[in-house]
């Protein structure tokens, strides 16, 4: 009887060891062509992930063909069988040599992956090899007054990148935060997913500047190129102009004629208008009130040196219609920022920063919304990183109702700018306006993770639940919120919190501090206004008139000083109906509704606050019709988010309206 062949040794005599060994070595570099070549080529990622998968599936196909076939010198033939017993068997072992190969095949499969990722660049596959993150400069400079120009410096390389079209570069905001060398670069890249770093230094000693540039791979520490200058400060452009030139050609990323031109301008002669102006975006990216005002100096200093310098006057324009927005719609505040727009639209036409410029004043002072998203379209197209382009589109689209495209530009910005925290508030807001609550509260939990403790961002996650009736589940977020002055949101969400669950002794107490009347501004009267609704619905009506008098005072004040601002005249509409003036609250919530015409987002909050007024007043039909337009409507809601049927079953200031069979059909949750 002749002995039956082992299963290994017929793999042997069949080949199938060598097939699986030349297999697995032309895969092997097979697989590495795909992740080393194809990049450099600019063939997407997909592709070198095809490869990889078409490998491993060839695999068990290979060694079931070698255990089939063998090569004679008549031509392949099927492979004979060694014995009876081993037809006997042939069966089990097809079984055999599949399992093992599909094994195999899996492991070639998963080792393909961990070498791509280790060989290439070690980051994500989303990630592309020709993004960029500028960290802040080190100022090596013995007066340390010039730490202002070493940011300028950074700034102005950035601002160049951002104009090349093939990169992918992160906004200074989100680059602000980290240190000019830090040890943990893989990490950072990870945090503003981008695959490059440069970090530099910069030493200025009287007309001299010595600048140092290094360009990083993160993922391995490799240097990929690095650079000294030593310049007079006339000369600085030609370093900034050559350092984004270097980066560009380092990364495989083309310029275009026009890009080439954008990153090679000079923008002043002037040495020293030049400092002015570096120093002046330091002070207003600080965004507060006095580092805008000392911004305001500089600039215009800036310009006083060399009136040529049109992205100066494009940068007072732009903080003149950010100032007229905050608090200041004056006459003469408009008059500055239409002068200096009116300067850098003479110069220069057809430069970025002035289409940016003359945007904000478009959004800001003139509230020409389809004027705004028409610019910063243009704006885009020469501009490609800038993320205050895409934020300020989205504003505007928002307020047009173009709602996907304002969801879709605030998306972009927040890529280019993920460690901001004002750009991923809008973002969530925007799915608040939407009421898609799932997004909004993915987006909100991914942000709590990179901020926290940050209380805006907490009401958020209350408001979610909020809006689903869900109070117990809203008030884990509520307690952990520690607010300030002018935290809207979180005040805000506090204070309908409390309403909602008609307890208002907790919330009262954390907005006393913050109710006091100050001798300028209006901060004081959102947070007194809502105050006052508590004391009302608590039965301390005394104390609840007088602060609605007080609001009502000095609101009427700034009606007569800034009859252009809007931002008063909720809290005024507010105090009046509280104090029984209908008729004055109306006509106030109709000014607000001619002030905001034309913008979808704000205006149905205005008649969101008219149906409550219409309610007190005991006028159902037009606070219902009014209400059952509103369920209807993609808006930003007058207390927190857009009015929802479990808001309008808990919502006190809708009790009047609660037998009303028209509204208990509002109240009712339409299936999903």
């Amino acid at each position: 009887m002749t002995d039956k062949p082992s299963f290994f040794s017929e793999l042997k005599r069949r080949n199938v060891y060598k097939v699986a060994v030349a297999y697995a070595v032309v895969g092997w570099l097979l697989a590495q062509i795909a992740t080393q070549i194809f990049p450099f080529l600019e063939i997407p990622n997909w592709v070198v992930r095809l490869v990889i998968v078409l490998i491993a599936i060839g695999f068990p196909i290979a060694l079931v063909i070698a255990w089939a076939f063998e090569a004679t010198p008549e031509g392949v033939k099927r492979t004979a069988v060694a014995d009876a017993a081993s037809e006997h068997s042939r069966g089990k072992t097809w079984i055999y040599v599949v399992i093992i190969g599909a094994a195999i095949s899996v492991t070639l499969f998963f080792l393909g992956r961990y070498t791509a990722g280790n060989k290439s660049s070690a980051m994500p596959n989303d990630i592309s090899n020709k993004s960029i993150a500028v960290l802040p400069f080190e100022n090596l400079s013995s007066d340390k007054e010039n730490a202002y120009f070493a940011e300028g410096i950074q700034d102005e390389i950035l601002t160049r990148l951002a104009k090349i079209g093939a990169l992918k570069v992160i906004s200074r905001t989100s680059t602000s935060h980290f240190a000019s060398s830090p040890q943990n670069l893989p990490e950072i890249a990870r945090q503003l997913g981008v695959a490059n770093i440069l970090e530099g230094s910069v030493q200025k000693a009287r007309e001299a500047v010595h600048v140092n540039v290094q360009l990083i791979r993160a993922s391995t520490d490799d240097h990929l190129w690095a650079e000294s200058y030593d310049r007079n400060l006339d000369d600085i452009f030609g370093v900034e102009k050559e350092v984004a030139q270097s980066i560009a050609a380092a990364l495989n990323a083309k310029l275009t004629g026009a890009e080439e031109q954008a990153i090679a301008q000079k923008p002043t002669a002037n040495s020293s208008a030049y400092e002015a102006y570096l120093r002046g975006n330091t002070q207003f990216w600080e965004i507060n009130e006095q580092s805008l005002l000392a911004a305001g100096k500089s600039y215009q200093e800036a310009v006083n040196l060399d009136p040529q310098f049109a992205i100066a006057w494009a940068a007072l324009a732009r903080l003149d219609a950010v100032l007229y927005w905050i608090d200041d719609t004056t006459a003469a505040r408009r008059a500055a920022a239409e002068q200096a727009l009116n300067e850098a639209e003479h110069l220069q036409p057809q430069a970025a920063e002035t289409k940016v410029a003359r945007g904000y004043f478009a959004y800001l002072v003139q509230h020409d919304l389809k004027g705004t998203v028409d610019l910063m379209e243009q704006a885009h197209r020469t501009w490609p990183n800038n993320a205050e382009v895409l934020q300020l589109m989205a504003f505007a689209a928002a307020r047009l109702g173009q709602w996907n495209k304002s969801d879709d530009a605030i998306d972009q910005a927040v890529v280019l700018n993920p460690r901001d925290l004002a750009t991923r508030r809008w973002a969530i807001n925007n799915r608040l306006d939407s009421r898609d609550f799932m997004t909004a509260r993915r987006i909100t939990d991914e942000a709590l993770q990179v901020w926290p403790d940050d209380p805006n961002l907490l009401s958020y996650k209350a408001q979610v639940f909020q809006a689903s009736g869900q109070l117990d589940e809203a008030q884990a977020p509520v307690s952990r919120m520690k607010p300030r002055l002018k935290d809207y949101d979180a005040l805000s969400t506090i204070w309908y919190q409390a309403k909602l669950r008609r307890d208002p002794a907790p919330a009262m107490k954390i907005l006393e501090p913050f109710a006091r009347p100050t001798d300028s501004g209006f901060d004081w009267m959102f947070n007194a206004a809502q105050l006052a609704d508590l004391q009302a619905l608590s039965g301390n009506n005394a104390s609840s008139q007088s602060i609605f008098r007080q609001v009502r005072d000095r609101a009427t004040a700034l009606a007569r000083e800034q009859p252009e601002n809007v931002r008063y005249l909720g809290p005024l509409a507010q105090a009046l109906s509280h104090l029984g003036e209908r008729e004055a609250a109306l006509h106030v919530i109709d000014k607000a509704m001619e002030l905001r015409a034309g913008d979808l987002r704000s205006q149905p909050s205005t008649e969101e606050q008219r149906a409550r007024v219409l309610t007190l007043f005991g006028e159902k039909d037009q606070a219902i019709e009014i209400l059952q337009r509103l369920l209807q409507t993609r808006y930003s809601g007058w207390a927190a988010v857009p009015l929802t049927p479990a808001l309008l079953r808990l919502d006190p200031d809708f009790d009047a309206l609660r037998n009303d069979p028209r509204f208990q059909k509002l109240c009712e949750e339409k299936p999903k």
